[in-house]
């Protein structure tokens, strides 16, 4: 059996998205509770074929890049220009001494491509040298003029939306684009226009209706509609710790360092409020609790950072297909005041989940001087957490 044909994918994310409103460049914005690059990236990063990823970016948006991509595989971003064509063949440059044979060039825009797609890519490549994915027109589309009078209709079973990632033969597309910017042409809209007007034969593969380009305020919108109908199946944990005070002089609360007379007595950092919201998302998920997963008799976690835990519960929501919608705190103490840190404190849970900080409530009550936390002997909490997940055909995943 021949081996697979080595395949690159470059991701197309200079561009600035004017056209999708506020908010910054479109493609470093959410959707789904994700940025989108990071949506549009992921799947080449996991795709088993793709031996490198090379994003194009705008140097202003380096620091946002590296934030909104963290965990993915991807070779150093290059400096896209001021056209999309441009960035393309920046890619193709940086990629040239790796040699690949197949190169998919991919909209960062477009944050819902499949594995599916993405092999159905490379085959085509495999076959043409030069493959694009579309989808059938719905509508009927006419052709207008400068006053906008109608021309004519095209036939609509001929026409089709055309999508990326396009595909080509790595050579033949990076001479296409070197000819293109030796002859002075940089109108082209993608590179299936390119490969046309080099004289390269551009084949078609099937496209997949999801894989859409976000462009509009309406489309972002319409987008997290939908990816919130596919979670359907809600669910809620509780969650409570207790730790005793004990010799130190700070104490750890919700991710925040609070100077104290006392610290906690605990096999990790004893941070209640963290391990309250742990046992609430392990919960909601009908996963165990913090222990079954951290045991205090594994001396591994003797004094660790109780953020590692929660960064685990949140992996195991997105290991789910899942999103966090809500998380909640209330710490149980006389002292230390907890008020003039409560908006330190959320910003640290929003920081370690990922989750925006309007999403993300710390409260705090005493107990009238009763019990031992009335008595100082330590600090209790209760969480809640509030999980959306997938549902398929049978029930909840």
């Amino acid at each position: 059996m021949p081996n697979p044909p080595r395949t690159a994918a470059i991701l197309v994310a200079a561009g600035r998205g004017l056209r999708a409103g506020a908010g910054g460049p479109k493609q470093y914005r959410s959707v789904g509770g994700q940025p989108v690059i990071h949506r549009a990236m992921a799947p080449f990063c996991t795709h088993p074929l793709i031996t490198a990823v090379q994003p194009v970016v705008n140097p202003d948006d380096a620091a946002v890049f590296d934030e909104a991509v963290r965990g993915l595989r991807y070779a150093p971003p290059v400096k896209g220009g001021a056209t999309r064509q441009a960035s393309v063949r920046a890619g193709l440059e940086a990629l040239a001494a790796v040699k690949p044979d197949i190169v998919l060039i991919h909209d960062a825009a477009r944050p819902f491509v499949s594995a599916n797609v993405i092999s159905r890519a490379i085959d085509a490549a495999s076959i043409s040298g030069a493959a694009i994915p579309v989808i059938p027109v719905t509508d009927t589309i006419k052709l207008v003029d400068d006053k906008a009078h109608v021309e004519a209709t095209p036939e609509r079973a001929r026409l089709r939306i055309a999508q990326t990632p396009q595909s080509f033969r790595f050579d033949v597309i990076l001479e296409a684009h070197r000819r293109a910017a030796r002859e002075g042409r940089d109108d082209f809209t993608d590179d299936a226009a390119l490969a046309e007007w080099a004289g390269l034969t551009v084949a078609t593969f099937e496209g997949d209706a999801a894989n859409m380009k976000l462009t509009t305020p309406e489309d972002f919108v319409r987008e997290e509609a939908r990816l919130a109908s596919l979670l359907g199946d809600v669910r809620s944990g509780t969650g409570y710790d207790v730790h005793a005070f004990g010799d130190g002089d700070h104490l750890m609360i919700c991710g925040v360092r609070v100077p104290h007379s006392r610290g906690f007595l605990a096999h990790s950092d004893g941070d209640v409020g963290l391990h309250a919201l742990v046992d609430a998302i392990l919960g909601a998920l009908a996963d165990g609790d913090i222990g079954s997963h951290f045991p205090p008799s594994d001396m591994k976690w003797k004094g660790a950072s109780s953020d590692k835990f929660l960064k685990y519960a949140v992996e195991r929501v997105s290991a789910r297909g899942g999103r966090i919608a809500n998380l909640e705190v209330t710490l149980i103490c006389e002292r230390p005041k907890i008020g003039p840190l409560r908006d330190q404190m959320r910003a640290r849970i929003a920081e370690i989940t990922g989750v925006d900080v309007s999403r993300v409530a710390v409260k705090a009550t005493t107990s009238e001087r009763l019990g031992f936390t009335g008595r100082e002997e330590g600090i209790a909490a209760t969480a809640c957490a509030t999980v959306r997940l997938p549902w398929d055909d049978t029930g909840p995943v």
